[in-house]
């Protein structure tokens, strides 16, 4: 009874924020943070266009199948659609999941087409399946386009600098808060790729259960874009125990890690990532998660890089061919300095306030990964 209370109350205060004039962005996205999310995907298809600043009086056209004709990236798309029969609700008939794998398809291929300067990845069609499921084709189609300009826009360049920059903040965040998983995290030479899956689909490719996905996708609407790498962190972190429990090699690691457990408990994790968001920002990590890069970029280390994504644009691909062993660095020697706790009652303002500054927030210093692979690694099994 307490909980049904609880659910009416939340409801009430979302149509409230809905019905003003002007919309309350601002509490919108406290309801997709806070406890249980959106609720249900009614509201979803209400809140989500306002929390990207989408018109929905103003929404383009159905794309036409002509798109399919004079697009790069149609053959790829087809092949990666055609693999995503587990992002459909199971029982579905297949007569209605074939017409909504077909609108995925004009979808992405609509965003591409009218954005030329993003690069389809494997991966992307995770994130657009979780929209075309809640809100539908036409609704679908302007939201992606935003995100895809916006959230999403690092993974969608011709080469993977920025996503790997992004990657890169797992470790210091990991560091900030358990050292000693850091710590033999490093030993291992696992590196981040891991986690690589995780973060260009926001989670769609490695949650079986939709409704986990779609609370994911109320946290990650509502934040900055950089949310996603802490949550990553905070799955990590969970693990502790699995973690050094582990034999400490790349193999082992990456095995246990990449597995992602279904039974999460979502809430406390979400409440977790945001207080390290508002305690360990990603101004205060950017420069650690610059150090790892400094040996290896020079033009010399570099050209490869060049050469490859010159001719290679699928991430996966790129990943698996572009990264050599390199020496270890020498290890960095910890600050004893340690930050004081920020008011965990601070979170949720700072998250509206930091949501704001979208894109422009990752403008930082573009850096490497430390990659160590000593085998192929199969980012989507």
């Amino acid at each position: 009874a307490d909980f049904d209370a609880k659910k009416k109350r939340k409801v009430a205060e979302i149509y409230q924020a809905l019905n003003s004039d002007p919309i309350d962005v601002a509490v919108l996205r406290r309801m997709a943070i806070s406890e249980g999310g959106l609720l249900t995907d009614e509201i979803r298809c209400k809140v989500w266009p306002k929390l990207l600043s989408v018109n929905t009086d103003d929404l383009p056209p159905l794309p036409g199948k002509e798109l399919r004709e004079d697009s790069k990236d149609y053959q790829q798309v087809l092949l990666d659609v055609r693999r995503s029969l587990r992002r459909f609700p199971p029982g579905m008939p297949d007569d209605q999941r074939e017409v909504l794998q077909e609108e995925l398809i004009d979808i992405i291929l609509h965003v591409l087409k009218r954005n030329p300067q993003l690069h389809y990845y494997q991966g992307y069609h995770d994130i657009v399946v979780t929209f075309l499921l809640v809100v539908g084709d036409r609704l679908a189609t302007a939201l992606v386009e935003k995100l895809s300009t916006h959230h999403l826009r690092d993974f969608m360049d011709p080469t993977m600098d920025n996503t790997k920059h992004i990657l890169n903040y797992l470790m210091p965040i990991i560091d900030r808060v358990n050292p000693e998983v850091h710590d033999f995290m490093q030993s291992a030479e696992v590196g981040t790729i891991f986690a690589l899956s995780w973060l260009i689909t926001w989670f769609g490719h490695v949650l079986s259960d939709f409704r986990h996905v779609v609370r994911l996708y109320d946290f990650f609407l509502a934040c900055h874009p950089l949310m996603p790498i802490y949550f990553a962190a905070v799955i990590v972190l969970h693990r502790e125990q699995e973690v050094l429990d582990c034999e400490c090699d790349m193999a082992s690691v990456h095995h246990l890690l990449s597995q992602i457990p279904q039974d999460l408990p979502y809430e406390s994790l979400i409440s977790k990532a945001g207080d390290l968001f508002v305690q360990f920002p990603p101004s205060e990590l950017t420069k650690e998660a610059a150090q790892a890069a400094q040996a290896e970029r020079t033009a010399a280390s570099t050209f490869k890089d060049f050469e490859l994504a010159s001719v290679q644009q699928r991430p996966d691909t790129v990943l698996r061919q572009r990264f050599r062993e390199r020496p270890r660095g020498e290890e960095r020697t910890k600050s004893i300095l340690t930050k004081p706790r920020t008011n965990r009652f601070v979170k949720l303002a700072v998250m509206g306030l930091t949501v704001a500054l979208g894109a422009a927030a990752l403008a930082v210093v573009k850096s490497a990964l430390e990659w160590a692979p000593k085998f192929e690694l199969q980012i989507f099994p």
